[in-house]
């Protein structure tokens, strides 16, 4: 068994995985397991992401489909701790719980704070193309994003659901400020972390960042800027496998062809 209480459920929480079962809010997702909900304790708001096994039939299902079966709240933990470890914005945990080694009935929860007074990127960006942003704040944010994910590469995590939208930007931070952009990196609970990310891993991320910005504005020049903040080196081949594949994603989602930043 596995615990973690930080303020206030060390006090709140004496018999810690009732009370996370137990634990009542505004429910997100409940399906194949996993349960995420947002409930509030002594004035501030939380979320609880719940893991209370997935079955044998869905880890083979996830096996045969060579895909990875995201078991319980580890995976967020460990990802977190590791963010924090390379200085990358990211969430804070309050609580986690795990227990049992049958890893089909294994109970486990992850507690972080609400980031309250955020914006994703996704919706921060999404009128650009009408409205397009002050250059210099553009500059900022697509390096901060770039080295971001330079340093997350780097230290030998992928996310694997990388997207702009899993980009919160702190909105109570004045764009004229030096500490502007302060963001962080949310939804980790499919990151993998290793001594090195594989290449296929690390195209995978990039991709799927590129297809979520394909319809912002981006100019050959932005993407220029990223490639130079991303702090490791994209060769040509890699770049154009990124490309291929963003495209890809967005045929298949949008059903017509990306234009891309000219």
């Amino acid at each position: 068994m596995t615990l973690h209480l930080e303020k206030p459920f060390d006090s709140l929480w004496s018999t810690p995985f009732d009370a996370a079962i137990a634990q009542q809010g505004e429910i997100y997702r409940s399906k194949e397991g996993r349960r995420t909900l947002q409930f509030e304790a002594q004035g501030q708001s939380y979320f609880l992401k719940l893991h209370q096994g997935i079955g044998w039939g869905e880890i083979i299902k996830n096996l045969v489909q060579l895909r990875l079966p995201i078991l319980g709240a580890r995976n967020e933990w460990l990802a977190i701790e590791h963010l924090k470890s390379v200085d990358v914005g990211t969430m804070t945990a309050a609580a986690y719980g795990e227990r049992g080694c049958n890893p089909a009935k294994q109970l486990s929860f992850i507690v972080t704070e609400d980031l309250i007074d955020t914006i994703s990127l996704e919706d921060y960006c999404k009128d650009w193309v009408t409205s397009p942003p002050d250059t210099k704040l553009k500059v900022r944010l697509i390096k901060k994003v770039a080295e971001m994910s330079g340093k997350m590469h780097g230290s030998g995590m992928n996310h694997r659901d990388f997207y702009l939208c899993h980009f919160l930007l702190d909105e109570t931070i004045a764009a004229d400020s030096d500490e502007w952009p302060k963001l962080h990196i949310i939804d980790l609970h499919r990151a993998q972390i290793r001594a090195k990310v594989p290449y296929r891993w690390q195209v995978k991320d990039l991709a799927g960042l590129y297809y979520s910005a394909l319809d912002i504005g981006l100019s050959k020049e932005d993407v220029a800027l990223f490639l130079g903040s991303y702090s490791l080196d994209l060769d040509k081949k890699c770049r154009q496998q990124i490309e291929r594949k963003a495209m890809k994603l967005y045929l298949k989602d949008h059903g017509r062809a990306a234009v891309l930043p000219k």
